[in-house]
């Protein structure tokens, strides 16, 4: 008789529990990255009346005669499925599609969480604005001019610099594509008919950068030398009407041609319109023939210029700069000076130097990186978020803030970047919602109070059948 008290009890107690995780689950169904429990019940311990029997030859088997002494809470378990995605709109807002939670720091304690609710501190630490929790990743570092992101370090805080300085790059390399056109005109010798020449020369122009990020105008104009079929003649100045000539020069010879020295080099192109090679007045030759390992090389033509206002040093003479044109691979076709048939179309396409800029904005990519956006027009690496995986997720802790800690059943913590090793993918600008479903909760609180009611009745009736022992002997 008393057992099934105590069973009615445990079932009571067990019940609240579970009412208990599913009004968390409901409590939780608006908060950013939750993921809800799930309680497990299993049969507690056994009184056996009497024991099992083998069969015999005279009579079978008999089974054993057991009463259940009531039931217990088996586990409650962390559902780590996907929750569904809110756009905010808000570029520091990260959420993870697939595996994976952000590393959060506080002291010396990490933290990992599925809620990636960001933003940037007074000092532009990458945070979580409603604990002040440091995001972990890696910085990059400067590596010969340019930024360089070691995810094989350990992690560190993440710092994005708003306004910020991004420095001023030389130009140091000029990338020139597209046609010379087969059908320009010679220029005869003496002619001095401005129609003429503007029929028989190409002028490009583009903007260049000294050391100081001064913007300069490259000029290079192109003339068909005459009674030569695939060469033309390109003329180099660098801030044609600067009221001080800048003394440009070309050549091959050194990596800085002096002040004085021609301005002009051929270009030559083979039969079928590729560039087949640059050659310095002094007849110094980029390209020309393939090397023995068959690999294209660039055919170039290095320029240099004085740089005004710099100071002279113990020569007395102006700061020289020098870049290197890159007219593309000897053969080449799709990044390449061509000739053929065609309207010309050759210009400068691209070159390598900037002024001085500030961090204007950021955006974040679906591998965690941060690349910067500068008011030079510049981007550059800044920082890139780390994921951390684990072998066994649901062994974590709940540890509160949306936050859990690595436990002695979790494993520890495989820390990357987003999109290896089986680490899903970061998604800027939206945030994971609770995982909660509400009908499924609402169904789960409707089971749970009749079980819970289903137990309360055992002890009702318990006691109705000691009532009745009670009173045998009236």
């Amino acid at each position: 008789m008393m057992r099934s008290l105590f069973s009615g009890v445990s079932g009571l107690q067990n019940h609240q529990t579970r009412m208990d995780v599913v009004g968390n689950n409901i409590a939780n169904i608006n908060t950013t990255g939750f993921k809800k429990n799930r309680a497990n019940f299993q049969d507690l311990l056994y009184q056996q009346l009497a024991g099992a029997a083998r069969p015999t030859e005279e009579i079978g088997g008999v089974n054993p005669k057991e009463v259940g002494l009531g039931m217990t809470i088996a586990s409650i378990d962390t559902l780590h499925t996907q929750g569904s995605l809110q756009t905010t709109g808000v570029n520091t807002d990260l959420a993870i599609t697939g595996q994976g939670f952000f590393v959060l720091r506080e002291g010396q304690n990490e933290l990992y969480t599925r809620a990636g609710a960001f933003n940037i501190d007074s000092e532009g630490t990458l945070v979580n604005p409603a604990n002040g929790m440091k995001v972990q990743g890696w910085q990059a570092r400067d590596i010969n001019g340019e930024a360089i992101i070691e995810v094989s370090r350990s992690t560190e805080n993440i710092s994005i610099p708003i306004g910020g300085k991004d420095p001023a790059r030389t130009t140091t390399r000029v990338e020139y594509a597209c046609n010379l056109n087969k059908l320009t005109p010679y220029i005869p010798e003496g002619t001095t008919d401005p129609r003429a020449v503007a029929e028989g020369t190409w002028n490009t122009e583009i903007k260049i950068y000294d050391s100081f990020g001064r913007e300069h105008t490259l000029q290079v104009q192109f003339t068909r030398v005459l009674d030569t079929p695939n060469a033309w003649t390109g003329t180099v100045v660098v801030d044609p009407e600067a009221a001080a000539p800048t003394n440009t020069s070309a050549g091959l010879g050194g990596e800085a041609p002096a002040a004085g020295a021609a301005n002009a080099f051929t270009v030559n192109f083979t039969n079928d319109g590729t560039i087949f090679s640059a050659v310095d007045e002094a007849g110094n030759m980029s390209g020309g023939e393939l090397p023995p390992d068959g690999a294209r090389p660039l055919i170039t033509m290095n320029v240099a210029y004085d740089v005004p206002n710099t100071d002279p040093g113990a020569d007395g003479g102006q700061v020289r700069q020098v870049f290197a044109l890159d007219f593309g691979e000897l053969g080449g076709f799709t990044r390449a000076l061509t000739q053929f048939a065609d309207p010309s179309s050759t210009k400068g396409i691209r070159q390598d130097g900037n002024t001085m800029g500030y961090l204007e904005s950021f955006k974040i990519d679906d591998s965690g990186r941060i690349t910067g956006i500068y008011t030079n027009g510049t981007t550059r690496a800044l920082a890139q978020v780390a994921l951390a995986t684990f072998a066994n997720q649901g062994g974590l802790e709940k540890a509160g803030n949306t936050a859990f800690v690595a436990s002695n059943n979790s494993g520890n913590a495989n820390i990357g970047p987003a999109n290896i090793a089986g680490k899903g993918k970061i998604v800027s600008g939206t945030l994971e919602m609770s995982n909660v479903d509400m009908a499924a909760e609402f169904t789960d609180m409707i089971v749970t109070q009749r079980g819970f009611q289903a137990n309360s009745r055992t002890i009702q009736t318990a006691d109705q059948l000691l009532q009745e022992l009670l009173t045998l002997k009236r």
